[in-house]
């Protein structure tokens, strides 16, 4: 008796077989040349009439016997995917994480589709928005998101102003130059805010997400090293479909 991964390990290459030669067999099925023959023979109508050789053409392909071989070779593809999914009824693991289990006795099926669903968790979680580093965190409760420590910035406006370069004359008026000086109206208090996730938390959920598929892959070896018992019903089929 076979176990569950070898049968799987054949599986493929049986059904590359399989396929190749209902194939081929269909293919030839449909060329007409090779079902028909002939047999002529010629007889002049006299003695002294022209002797023609006879001619004749053997049939190449018999239906019945593509069907024949047809049925062979599906028999064993009919078998094996039978024993693989009959022992896929049975193999079941627990899914293990630090010595906890996750879920028990699981059958490899859904362990195949747990495989697939936590590539895609992965690359969800890794792509996670993560909290800017240059700034310091802390969470507002009243928000419900992290928030940044107040940071109070002045608001200055550019007032301008008379520097008197040369004072008035009895014969020049005075020399006066306008500038202008930034002077301090108000304060800003700006506080900022951000939905994303603190770098550890992201880190945390990969470790996570990464144990679960390790336990994951080792529940399906252990699955599918269950024993897989031969099971015979493709020529009950295939001899139902042309007996």
């Amino acid at each position: 008796m076979a176990k569950l991964n070898q049968v799987i390990a054949i599986e493929k290459g049986v059904k590359a077989k399989a396929h190749q030669e209902l194939t081929e067999a269909h293919q030839q099925l449909q060329k007409p040349s090779l079902l028909a023959g002939i047999s002529r023979s010629y007889r002049p109508k006299d003695e002294e009439g022209e002797q023609l050789p006879s001619e004749s053409t053997k049939v190449q392909l018999k239906a019945d016997d593509a069907i024949r071989r047809t049925v062979e070779t599906l028999v064993e593809l009919f078998d094996v995917t039978a024993t693989k999914e009959w022992a896929n009824c049975e193999a079941r693991a627990d899914v293990t994480v630090d010595g906890n289990v996750i879920a028990a006795q699981v059958p490899v099926t859904y362990l195949l589709f747990l495989e697939k669903q936590l590539v895609d968790l992965h690359t969800f979680v890794k792509k996670l928005p993560v909290l800017d580093a240059s700034e310091s965190w802390l969470f507002d409760a009243s928000a419900d998101c992290w928030a940044t420590e107040a940071l109070q910035t002045a608001k200055t406006k550019k007032i301008p102003r008379n520097h008197v370069k040369a004072e008035a004359t009895d014969k020049h008026p005075a020399q006066v130059e306008l500038y202008y000086e930034d002077v301090v109206v108000g304060t800003w208090r700006t506080v900022k805010f951000s939905g994303a996730l603190p770098a550890r938390r992201v880190n945390e959920l990969l470790v996570r997400v990464e144990k679960l598929q390790q336990a994951v892959k080792f529940a399906r070896e252990e699955a599918n090293g269950a024993k897989a018992e031969d099971k015979k019903v493709g020529r009950a089929v295939l001899g139902y479909l042309f007996g």
